[in-house]
This record gives structure tokens, sequence and C-alpha cells, in this order.
């Protein structure tokens, strides 16, 4: 498993909480930035490390903004990435059972670090249940490639 790490200034603090947590699950990652405390632009960080997962270089990304919600939209606009944007622990493991999510948002304005920490130990140890669920991922993955 390899991940890719990002954020903008919003979610600085955050990521490095995050990538704690990889380093203690044993998970190889690259951690992209930014390390910057002036104002960025989320899709500077969230498109390339999406691109990434998507070109198959990474298996999953986790990217982390203020809010999140910067960073999901603009990593769904990658095809074949399919991005949750989580701030509880059931979506954080639906969203790998069902939707076979492949890149993980969190807003650091939203939640703190303890609960992040465990939104990410919970997604990177589930996995995808296919069965029923494979269709549905098929009927998005047919649009995207029209």
């Amino acid at each position: 498993m390899k991940v890719i790490l990002a954020s903008d200034h919003g979610g600085v603090n955050l990521r490095l909480e995050i990538a704690e947590v990889l380093k203690e699950l044993g998970v190889e990652f690259e951690d992209i930035g930014c390390d910057c405390e002036g104002s960025v632009d989320y899709p500077d960080y969230g498109i390339p490390a999406a691109e990434r997962v998507a070109s198959g270089e990474f298996d999953r990304a986790i990217l982390i903004c203020g809010t999140g919600i910067g960073m999901s939209i603009s990593a769904n606009k990658v095809p074949g990435i399919r991005a949750a944007l989580v701030h509880d622990l059931f979506t954080a493991k639906v969203t790998r059972q069902h939707n076979d999510s492949n890149v993980l948002c969190m807003g650091a304005r939203v939640i703190g670090p303890g609960l992040a920490s465990e939104i990410a130990k919970t997604w990177m140890q589930n996995e995808f249940e296919a069965g029923r669920h494979k269709n549905r991922i098929n009927k998005i993955a047919e649009y995207e490639n029209k």
C-alpha cells in the first residue's frame, strides 16, 4: 500500500498528524506538502495528488484543507478518482467497503486531530467488499470513460 498525502495551508498541522498515523501503521507514503503558512490554492495540491493515484503510482491519497470540501471537489475532477469527504468513523469505514474510495478528504477546521487519526486508521484498514457494490463502481467508471 502506497499513499500520497497533501494539504493546503489550512490543513498543514492535521496533515502532519496523519503522517504520524501512517508511520504507526507501517504505510509507505509521500508527503507533497504544502509546507507554508501563507495562503495557497487547494487544487494545486489536490489535483496532482489525485492524478498520481489515478495513474497507479499510488494506491490511495489523503487530502486535507480547511473543510475538506475543496480538496474533494478538486480530486473528483480526475477520472478514476473516488474521493470521499469524511468527518466520522462510520463513513470512513463504509466509503471503503461500499464505494471503494481511493482518496480520503478531511477538514482541519471541522474535526480535531484525535478524530482525524481514527478516521484515517479506519479508512486505511478497510477494504472494498465488491459484490453488489462493484456494479455501481463500474457504472461510474463507464460514465467517466464516455
